[in-house]
């Protein structure tokens, strides 16, 4: 009997590694190793490849990222260590191997002022340390070989861990109103949709050696929005199904200073992904949906056993 395929994933709490996890049991020829502190330790750089062959993955996913956008600007060095050193090490010991690597990216490497959404050729120009530092490790990685794929994503959320999607729908618990920023779009994207299109790019870098499945591409959620439109889908929901919501009261990005920049509209095209690994993911209307049905079903579960 063949032998499951074994995908490593980087961190064991993301979002992105617990849906692997979950969408990979529908694949009975799929093993997934999620991997994490203290035994991956991505701050110690010079560990990690001996972590990687000792687990033998026939392919790597760098999931596990710094992802606090504001907090990366007083903490460049660990930034820059997790999201550019480490995918770097990881790059060179799956060359070394000869196994793909698959690493995750964002759309906060561009700066938000073209009109119409980005696609993969674009300058980047990152506003603030997060995506700065992920732009470095896009260029590590491709730097340590030539079977990866980097894929720029946005958003996420899903019923996982923190994310915007969760913390609306806790705030609305206590909070009639809620001040959300208008002025910034971008794709809402399901983390759980991006794990299954991880699970397909991974199966057809293992079928081919086509350098046009290889590179940089952009996945997200068709469909764009600002944070207040988000917001008020996932309220639309909650209220649908008898779960809390809030009123929006929608402000300007100038109302709601934060530490890092982001860029006013990162959109991102995703018709690379479409042309050649055969991908499309859904509307964020309707995986937004999904996850506020899980979340409410998670919390009538807690409450019922508390």
């Amino acid at each position: 009997m063949r032998s499951p395929v074994r995908l490593l994933a980087t961190g064991l709490s993301g979002q992105v590694v617990q849906c692997l996890v979950e969408r990979a049991r529908a694949h009975g020829d799929l093993e997934v190793i999620t991997l994490g502190r203290p035994y991956l330790d991505l701050m110690n750089t010079e560990t990690v490849a001996g972590v990687v062959r000792t687990a033998a993955p026939d392919i790597l996913v760098s999931a596990a990222a710094y992802t606090s956008v504001d907090l990366a600007e007083s903490h460049a060095a660990t930034a820059f260590k997790i999201n550019s050193e480490a995918p770097g090490a990881l790059a060179a010991v799956a060359n070394e191997m000869a196994i793909p690597i698959i690493h995750l990216s964002t759309d906060y490497v561009f700066d938000g002022a073209k009109t119409e959404p980005y696609v993969e050729a674009d300058l980047t120009n990152p506003l603030g340390v997060y995506g700065l530092s992920k732009l470095y490790g896009e260029r590590l990685v491709a730097a340590n070989t030539q079977d990866y794929v980097v894929l720029r994503t946005a958003w996420l959320f899903s019923p996982f861990g923190k994310n915007f999607v969760a913390t609306m729908l806790r705030s609305s618990e206590t909070a009639d109103e809620l001040r959300v920023v208008d002025d910034q779009f971008g794709n809402p994207t399901s983390a759980l949709d991006l794990a299954t299109a991880i699970l397909l790019i991974g199966k057809n870098l293992l079928n081919s050696d086509d350098p046009d499945l290889r590179g940089i591409f952009h996945l997200a959620a068709t469909g764009d929005a600002s944070w207040a439109d988000l917001a008020e889908e996932v309220f639309r929901v909650s209220r649908y199904l008898g779960g809390s919501f809030s009123n929006v009261n929608r402000i300007s990005s100038a109302d709601y200073p934060t530490a890092a920049r982001r860029p006013a509209s990162s959109r991102l095209s995703c018709a690379r992904a479409a042309m050649h690994h055969g991908i499309c993911l859904p509307h964020w209307r309707d995986s937004v949906g999904e996850t506020v049905r899980r979340l409410i079903s998670i919390r009538a579960k807690t409450e019922t056993t508390e």
